[in-house]
């Protein structure tokens, strides 16, 4: 019987990643995950519902981010309060290391990539409903959402491949870049 340690759920998120990583998602088992944490396959299931959930268990980005938004200035424009709530995001993020293999894992798994959508659907959702709660017609709402995860996706994936440079400045310079390539400066003619 494996012996009771200190934070079984980080272990068998490690556990998990690390078989995903080796043999695939797809011919890993649960019971090969909790007997690699040293847990039985019961533990496993405290902690989570099946095998994908492993890899986004928690609410704490959610829960961060809503928060973040809730405390913005309300001279805040909507898109510059969601930015700046993203750019706070590494806060709570594992190790970039761990993220990056992650992404790996998930990227090469139809299951997780599937699963990875969904939970960035809820987040939206939440995000929507944060913004009209400051007042942003719904429509809008969804729209400025769709945005800023786009800012999000491209400044994170290079959060992820440039370790010198701070999630808040990759979030600022691809919101300026997408400032740029939608509203070109104007050029001078002389």
């Amino acid at each position: 019987m494996p012996r009771w340690e200190s934070d079984a759920q980080g272990r068998l998120q490690r556990a998990a990643l690390e078989l995903f990583e080796t043999q695939g998602f797809e011919r890993t088992s649960v019971a090969q995950i909790a007997r690699t944490a040293g847990l039985t396959e019961r533990s496993f299931y405290r902690y989570f519902p099946d095998k994908r959930e492993v890899l986004f268990a928690g609410d704490e980005l959610q829960a961060h981010l809503v928060a973040q938004v809730e405390a913005a200035d309300p001279g805040l424009t909507p898109i510059e309060a969601l930015l700046t709530a993203i750019g706070t995001a590494d806060e709570i993020f594992r190790p970039r290391e761990f993220l990056l293999r992650r992404v790996r894992v998930i990227a090469a798994s139809p299951a997780l990539a599937e699963r990875d959508l969904i939970k960035l659907a809820d987040i939206a959702d939440a995000l929507a409903r944060t913004l009209e709660r400051r007042g942003v017609e719904p429509g809008k709402a969804r729209f400025i959402i769709d945005v800023a995860i786009a800012v999000s996706r491209r400044a994170t994936s290079r959060w992820l491949a440039e370790p010198d440079a701070t999630l808040s400045e990759l979030v600022a310079q691809t919101a300026t870049e997408l400032r740029e390539a939608v509203a070109p400066p104007t050029s001078t003619v002389g």
